[in-house]
This record gives structure tokens, C-alpha cells and sequence, in this order.
């Protein structure tokens, strides 16, 4: 949620605000705005709807050049998505300008407070009650960073915040509280964003914001230590932009520099119309890159990332996996494969509803929380729960530096690269394979699998993204089928055992792009409820089962083929290449390679993707940014 870019520098600061903003907007928004910091003047402009609204008016009403601003797409919470309520958020003198990603959960006494002592505010907003606090603790301290401490130690709630102050030219601060911050650090410049695909064209030098913690960028170097504890700025020169942090208390904190591995190309569309169409095509790609490394010369995996010893694996009694929507899908498949190999039970649970259910936890419970942003905020307040219970967190993630995977005992990383669309795919495929990963570690830790079952399983899981790539290569009629049903108001998915939690996938994607009703359920349940939705012409996908490895279930699952087709559904199979029993009973017969059971998910998937995708453009839906929907959920 909230898209936020702040720079001090050498260019055109509008320029690489406006084109940050740009390359935030997969993370969702409904207005957007921008300030500038010029001869000692705050300017601002901004707008509801989409960027190119904010760029209009910014063409009919130009902001002065300035080399110092920040910028914000906002997704409301506080107040509607208008011009008034729009970021950035000024006092009332003008002073200071802040944009604001999270909740402020106590702005209500706050705003009470200010108004009491005179001041005026504007909006419906949370954010505005910061602009006004910064304003009066500038005054009393005459600085900029130590007036963001002072004002964050006030706040409650989750916030990430970026301010510029009129009597501070060259200087912008950054604070964050259970939302993402990161630090670009160039050459005589620096940047704040939400994401750094905001600043990837400029630098792949980055600095970690940690938990509670305040970050100064100071042009020519002014302002203390920098964060790497030197004096000088980034670039070691006079022109250069010194990175100071320090905690909301003030004292010096840690930091830790990363490069990002990925250029400014891997964000763009590559000729695609949509991102998401181009993320489903780099899948065989993706699926490769986070197996890679993890699979020595005798075909074992070694994974050195889990900094667990094995020992305290193999005192595992339970796992435990939290995660939200997609990711939830992911965790509802691992389950299956985590049982499998490692004999250890395995629950699943909303990452939004773990702590409430008060779940039994201990030092012997394993939880792996699956988030590919890893600002997830369901999934961060799960986690924390789980470490305040004494359990060991694994965490699984795409994004290099984020909360989740710096606050949990050990992280896979997913190497999917940047996953621009709102609905998720690749991160999708990506996270299953890392499950499946862990889980088949677990199991060669524990020693439930022999060293030739787990080489074996290695080798199947090796070739999964060759047969993604076939899967891919087939996709036509999928995509013709997909217009043909862009008037239907539902279509519903069955699935048995692993293909359950494909088919909550399948009708998940539907939802997010197509805006239509669509269910998923387990074909096992149809005659306890379900069935009585099949009526004429209604399209049903049925993801079937290996005939080869699950017989019971295949012929399970034929027979309620054969029960909705007789009431009239209109039956869409994906089944395997080589099962001809279903042949009869399909309407539309859609073919998946032949993997192990526990992998077919890794192939089923991804003609679901592609049939909402294209159902979503024949209906004139926008693919990338589904209404009301935001890339990343950092708020509860």
C-alpha cells in the first residue's frame, strides 16, 4: 500500500519523484501528490485517480525546479481518496510537508490535542496530525530528525513517514514503525522509498531501516556520522549526501548495506501489455533461479540460509505456516508435501487470524510465515506472536531487507525478482517451490527420507520449469476460452487433495482481476452443499489428479465430473497428458504435464493465471491494478 519516494540530490527533483511514484504504482493507490523544497519554499501539487491526473496538473501549473521533494501515492484509509485528503500534508504555516504509508491509531486524541491549541486542520486524515506535530516540535528544537523522533515516540500504530522541512533545504528524514523504509544511496544523492524499484534506475546501493529508527539525508555531507559510522557522504566527495540513523531515541543504530541484484530492465514491461503477463512467462525462469545454489554436486539440498542447526530441526514436533491470500495457498499445499517427507503434523493457518485463535506454540514448533513482500502486516504480527511463544520462524520472501525476513530466525528467499502486478504469480510458484524446499530439508535433516528419495525428488523438482514452460507454450485455447466466458457472472473450481488449494487459487485470481463471483472447493464436498449452485451452462474447473499415482482420488473425482455435468455445468478439465478417462466428460479439456503428485500444483496453476488474465482484459478490467486491491497489505 501507499507508494512513498524522497530525494535529495543533484536532478530535477520532481523528475525522479514523479518517475518513482511511476514505478510504485503495482503497490495500488487512489490519489497521488508531490512536494518540492525551492528557495526556502515548500510547493506542492496533488491529485485523486492516477498518476497521469497529478502529471496533468502539474504540466497546466508547474512546481519550481528544486533538487530536494518527496512524493506519495496514498490508498485511503483515513478520509475519502480526494484532493484534500491526498498527500503530502502541510502545517498550517507551510514549514513542513509529510507523507505518510500505515495507520496512525491514536490520531484522533492527537488531532483533538492540536486543534485545542489552535491549529487547523484540513483533511479527514491520519497523516495531517504528523505535519502539524513536526511543525511544533521543529520549533521547539530547530531540527528536522530530532523533531521526527520526538513526534514517532507520540505515535501508535504502524507508519512509515517522510518529511522536508522549508528551513532545512537539502534535507529530507524518514521514520518507520512496522512498515517499509529502505535507503537508496547514489552518487551525491540519496532516496527514501517504499520499494526500491522506486530508485533502481539510479542506484542498487541500499541501505536496511530497521525497526523504530529515524534516517537523515543531508546534502554535502552536513549533519554527523553517516550510517556506515564515516563522516563524508555516500560518494566520499564535497558533493556527497551523508546517511545518518539513529533510533526514536536518538542513539546511533546499526545498519546493514545490501545490493540489489536486479537492474531497472527487470521492472519495465518488456514489450508486454500487462506485467502480469510478462510475470507469468518468467516463471520457468523464476522457478530456476530459487533452486539455484541450494542443490549440491551429489544432488542434496544445501541450504545455508536456514541458520537453524539441526539439532533444534530435528527436535521439530509441529509446523506451523501463516500467510495471507496467495501465499495462504501456497501454505495450504506445502502442508501436504511437509507431512509427506517429514512425517511431522503441519497446520496452516490466516496469518490475520493466528493470534487470535491463541494457538499452542512452543521452542519445538517450527513456523513458517510466507509473505513475498515481507511487510505483509497479518503475517509480521503473526510471526512476532510465534517468537514471544518460543518457536522458530522460517521465513520465505522475495524482498531483500524486509521486516519479516529480518525479524524471523531464517529466511529462503524466493529470487523471483520484482512482481509488479497486483495478483500475484511468479511470487506464487516461487513460494511453493521454496516450501518445498524446506520441507524436503526437514526431512533429510530428520532423516525420514532416504538419501535416493530425496536426490529423486530433487531431479523432479530440477525439471519443474521446463514443464511450466511447455504449460506455457499450449496456452491458446485457454486464452480463447477465457473470451468466450467474459459475460458469465461465475465460474466455480473443484480440487482434490493438492488441486483444492489450486482451485482457491484459480477462483482467487478471478475475484482480483475479473470482479466476478468464483469459488473454489473440494470436489469431496459437492453433494454436502455446493452442488446445489450447478445449474445450466454454469463453468466449472476441475483441477484432476495423476490417474498414475492417485488412482482413488482420480476416480473420485471423475465420478463428480460426471455429477455437475449431468446437472448442465459446463465442465473445463486440466488434467494430465495421457489420462483419457476424463476425455467424455470434458467439455474443454486443458493439458498439464505429468509430474509427481505433490509438484502438480507447479503446473495446474498456471493456466488459471492465464484464464483470468485474459477473462479480466476481455471484460476491460485493468490486469495490473485491480480495484480496491494494493500489491502489499501493510496494514491490519
Amino acid at each position: 500500500m501507499c507508494g512513498i519516494v524522497g530525494y535529495v540530490g543533484r536532478q530535477a527533483a520532481l523528475e525522479v519523484v514523479t518517475a518513482g511514484l511511476r514505478r510504485l504504482e503495482y503497490r495500488g493507490y487512489d490519489s497521488a501528490g508531490v512536494a518540492v523544497l525551492a528557495d526556502g519554499v515548500l510547493a506542492t501539487a496533488k491529485k485523486a485517480g492516477k498518476l497521469v491526473n497529478l502529471e496533468k496538473e502539474l504540466g497546466e501549473r508547474p512546481l519550481p525546479a528544486a533538487t530536494t521533494g518527496l512524493g506519495h501515492t496514498r490508498w485511503a484509509t483515513h478520509g475519502a481518496p480526494n484532493d484534500v485528503n491526498a498527500h503530502p500534508h502541510l502545517d498550517d504555516a507551510g514549514r513542513v510537508a509529510v507523507v505518510h504509508n500505515g495507520i496512525i491509531e491514536n490520531f484522533a486524541r492527537l488531532r483533538a490535542e492540536l486543534e485545542e491549541r489552535g491549529h487547523r486542520l484540513t483533511s479527514e486524515t491520519d497523516t495531517e496530525v504528523v505535519s502539524h506535530l513536526l511543525a511544533e516540535e521543529y520549533s521547539a528544537c530547530g531540527g528536522l530528525a530530532e523533531a521526527m523522533r520526538l513526534v514517532c515516540r507520540r505515535l501508535e500504530g504502524a507508519f512509515t513517514l517522510v518529511a522536508v522541512a522549508a528551513e532545512e533545504p537539502g534535507v529530507v528524514v524518514g521514520a518507520r514503525r512496522n512498515s517499509p523504509l529502505v535507503v537508496g544511496v547514489g552518487q551525491g544523492e540519496g532516496f527514501l522509498a517504499s520499494d526500491v524499484s522506486a530508485f533502481i534506475e539510479y542506484t542498487r546501493d541500499a541501505i536496511e531501516l530497521g525497526q523504530d529508527q529515524v534516517v537523515e539525508l543531508r546534502r554535502d555531507g552536513a549533519g554527523g556520522p553517516d550510517a556506515t559510522g564515516g563522516t563524508g557522504g555516500a560518494d566520499g566527495t564535497g558533493g556527497a549526501v551523508a546517511v545518518t540513523v539513529t533510533g526514536f531515541d536518538g542513539l546511533p543504530a546499526e545498519v546493514r548495506e545490501f545490493h540489489i541484484d536486479w537492474d531497472a530492465s527487470a521492472a519495465e514491461k518488456g514489450g508486454y501489455d500487462y506485467f502480469m503477463l510478462k510475470e507469468i512467462a518468467e516463471q520457468p525462469k523464476a522457478v530456476a533461479d530459487t533452486l539455484l545454489g541450494r542443490i549440491d554436486g551429489s544432488g542434496h539440498l544445501s541450504l545455508d540460509e536456514l541458520r537453524i542447526p539441526p539439532e533444534e530441526l530435528r527436535e521439530v514436533d509441529k509446523v506451523v505456516i501463516v500467510a495471507c491470500g496467495t501465499a495462504h495457498h501456497a501454505g495450504l499445499i506445502a502442508k501436504y508435501a511437509v507431512e509427506h517427507w517429514t512425517r511431522v503434523p503441519c497446520e496452516v493457518d490466516l496469518a490475520s487470524e493466528f493470534r487470535y485463535r491463541d494457538p499452542i506454540l512452543g521452542p519445538r514448533a517450527l513456523v513458517i510465515a510466507i509473505s513475498q513482500s515481507g511487510e505483509t502486516m497479518d503475517t509480521l504480527m503473526a510471526l512476532r506472536h510465534a517468537r514471544e511463544q518460543g518457536s522458530k520462524v522460517v521465513a520465505i520472501c522475495n524482498t531483500n531487507g524486509a521486516t519479516i525476513p529480518r525479524e524471523s530466525d531464517a529466511v529462503l528467499y524466493t529470487h523471483a525478482g520484482p512482481e509488479v502486478a497486483v495478483a500475484s504469480t511468479k511470487a506464487f510458484l516461487t513460494q511453493l517451490v521454496a516450501c518445498y524446499l524446506v520441507a524436503l530439508y526437514l526431512g533429510q535433516v530428520r532423516g525420514t527420507r532416504s538419501g535416493e528419495e530425496i536426490r529423486e525428488q530433487v531431479r523432479e523438482l530440477s525439471g519443474i520449469g521446463d514443464a511450466v514452460e511447455r504449460v506455457l507454450e499450449t496456452m491458446e485455447p485457454v486464452r480463447e476460452l477465457a473470451r468466450s466466458l467474459s459475460s458469465r457472472n461465475t465460474v466455480l473450481f473443484l480440487g482434490r487433495h493438492v488441486g483444492h488449494p489450486v482451485a482457491l487459487e484459480g477462483a482467487l485470481k478471478l475475484k482480483e482481476l475479473a470482479y466476478m463471483h468464483a469459488e473454489g472447493f473440494a470436489a469431496g464436498e459437492l453433494k454436502h452443499g455446493p452442488i446445489a449452485l450447478i445449474e445450466e451452462g454454469v463453468p466449472v474447473v476441475v483441477v484432476v489428479p495423476s490417474p498414475r499415482d492417485r488412482a482413488v482420488l482420480h476416480d473420485k473425482i471423475v465420478s463428480n465430473i460426471q455429477e455437475i455435468r449431468a446437472r448442465g455445468a459446463r465442465t473445463i478439465v486440466i488434467a494430465e497428458e495421457g489420462d483419457e478417462a476424463v476425455v467424455p466428460y470434458a467439455d474443454h479439456l486443458v493439458r498439464i504435464p505429468a509430474t509427481p503428485p505433490l509438484l502438480q500444483p507447479l503446473v495446474a496453476t498456471v493456466p488459471l493465471q492465464v484464464f483470468a488474465c485474459e477473462l479480466a482484459t476481455a471484460r476491460g478490467n485493468e490486469v495490473d491494478q485491480p480495484r480496491n486491491l494494493a500489491k502489499s497489505v501493510t496494514v491490519e
